[in-house]
């Protein structure tokens, strides 16, 4: 096999890469005093009496920014790996183009993702976020991330930050248990976590059968020679070929954006309800109206869990009871009688405040948590089936669950470009050592347009369908994947070496993240 060497990339004058640079830069400038300007708003009506809530406040947020910008290293140069191998943008613009449509993605998905993933933790370090243990939970979890994705990236192999975080949050979860030993704390949400596990398995899967089988249709229908030719010097592709790659890197990029940014942005929320309660444990933008009928919601869900307490009182502190619930999944005869009253405590609590924004600064991380709490037991009766709503209860019933959820569980506009621009810096910094991997060190032979295109295509549309159903997947795993199905069906034959390194840094990610997060979290609990 001849020796293979990188083309260096480039389309574009080097007037025309200087504009894209400071058009990017301008955009990051643009978006980083939007973020600045808005968390002062925020934390104006805040009144802390030490200082240590805001230095606490801006490490965690910084440790945070610096896991998303390492994704980008991952992620996001494998979203811009093939316009860019392929010379159908020049690096700057494509940085660029796939930040833009990765901020698109971020601004609008649903959060499903990231409140999906911080579902994975130990209930009572989400409630109690503000402590000792929820800021070393938060620390440990992002700095074993982000040593990881650094290791991996410096050797050029495309390892998942979604993996990788997971196994942070599974580590933080084991070691939180057995510190705490068999006095009911809990550790890691199996089930939940089983859900997860099946996405990250399950989709590199997908991407090489899918691209691979792509491929060899796009080659049965379309029989147009230059779609399987391999990049030529600094040449651009056809102008077609070029439309289609570009359309392709547009899309994982989008997808991209709205599943992978959002797994920063929960833990950014998680660090700003346990820092500055008062701004942000409650959703300010829920109006008045919406207020009454979050009110009229909890009262019909009181009235419906009614019916289903047969007889029994409920107990002298219903939180705890449904918190223990929520813990241990074990359903007891005080547990729905604790939850019609814990619901009935939320809506005084608010009730007596007139709206969201209003709840006093007091109460209000009191509140939040309430609601956490009433939120998840629900989830976990839906998921049991037990006990067993009648259909028309179950709509009363889930209707307060998104009530609450809607109050609870929100991201700022401005935490979304925050994400944002974290990942447009990594991709920016970190995308050539990606681009040589995604291009030539996979297959034997240079990658051509049809497989990159094939590749990409299949991770979008991988990614996007994830993202409907709040799972979390691997950008990196797909798209690599997928690479190496496209290599595997034309008979271009595979890097084994190559592979032999994807394969084992997927299969240590978990194992290695989980001891790392476990270690920090056992050190922080000591220093804090």
């Amino acid at each position: 096999m001849p020796e293979l060497s990188y083309p260096q990339p480039g389309t574009a004058s080097p007037k025309g890469r200087s504009i894209s640079l400071i058009v990017f830069l301008v955009v990051i400038a643009v978006g980083a005093v939007y973020c600045a300007v808005n968390l002062m708003d925020d934390l104006q009506p805040v009144r802390e009496s030490s200082v240590l809530p805001y230095l606490l406040l801006g490490v965690a947020l910084l440790i945070a920014l610096g896991f998303e910008f390492v994704n980008g290293f991952h992620d996001t140069a494998n979203a811009v790996a093939t316009v860019i191998y392929t010379h159908s943008l020049a690096p700057n613009a494509a940085v660029v183009w796939s930040g833009t449509w990765n901020f698109l993605g971020v601004l609008t998905s649903t959060g499903a993702v990231a409140f999906g993933v911080l579902q994975l933790l130990p209930v009572e370090l989400i409630l109690q976020v503000g402590s000792s243990a929820g800021f070393a939970m938060v620390f440990a979890l992002l700095i074993a991330a982000i040593i990881w994705n650094l290791g991996t990236w410096y050797f050029g192999l495309p390892s998942s930050s979604s993996h990788t975080l997971i196994g942070s949050i599974i580590g933080v979860g084991l070691m939180n248990q057995l510190m705490h030993g068999s006095n009911g704390t809990s550790g890691v949400d199996w089930n939940q976590a089983l859900g997860v596990g099946k996405s990250l398995l399950f989709s590199p899967l997908v991407g090489f059968l899918a691209s691979g089988l792509l491929l060899l249709i796009l080659k049965a229908v379309v029989r147009v020679p230059a779609l399987y030719a391999e990049p030529k010097g600094k040449e651009p592709p056809p102008f077609w070929i070029r439309c289609l790659l570009i359309l392709t890197c547009t899309g994982v990029s989008f997808a991209h954006g709205s599943n992978d940014g959002q797994k920063g942005m929960g833990l950014i929320m998680l660090i700003l309800i346990g820092t500055v309660p008062t701004a942000y444990a409650l959703n300010k933008a829920v109006t008045p109206e919406q207020t009454q009928t979050f009110l009229a919601v909890a009262h019909q869900a009181s009235t419906t869990l009614g019916k289903y307490t047969q007889g029994v009182a409920s107990p002298a502190n219903p939180r705890a009871e449904v918190e223990a619930y929520v813990r241990t999944r074990h359903l007891t005869p005080a547990t729905v009688p604790a939850l019609q009253q814990l619901t009935d405590l939320i809506g005084n609590q608010v009730g007596a405040s007139g709206s969201m924004a209003a709840v006093p600064q007091g109460i209000v991380d009191n509140v939040r948590n309430n609601m956490y709490v009433a939120s998840e037991a629900i989830r976990l009766m839906d998921k049991a089936k037990q006990p067993v709503f009648s259909p028309e209860d179950v709509k009363v019933i889930d209707n307060f669950k998104a009530q609450t959820d809607h109050a609870t569980k929100f991201i700022p506009t401005w935490v979304k470009v925050a994400v944002a621009i974290a990942l447009g810096l990594g991709t920016m910094v970190g995308w050539k050592r990606i681009v040589v991997t995604v291009g030539e060190k996979i297959g034997k032979q240079h990658l051509t347009y049809g497989q990159g295109a094939s590749a990409e295509l299949v991770a979008m549309l991988t990614i996007g369908a994830a993202d409907m159903y709040g799972l979390p997947v691997s950008t990196t795993h797909v798209l690599s994947s997928g690479v190496a199905g496209t290599m595997a069906a034309n008979g271009s034959g595979l890097q084994w070496g190559t592979v032999r390194s994807l394969i084992m840094a997927w299969v240590l990610t978990l194992p290695v993240s989980i001891a790392l997060a476990a270690g920090l979290y056992w050190v922080f609990r000591m220093v804090f």
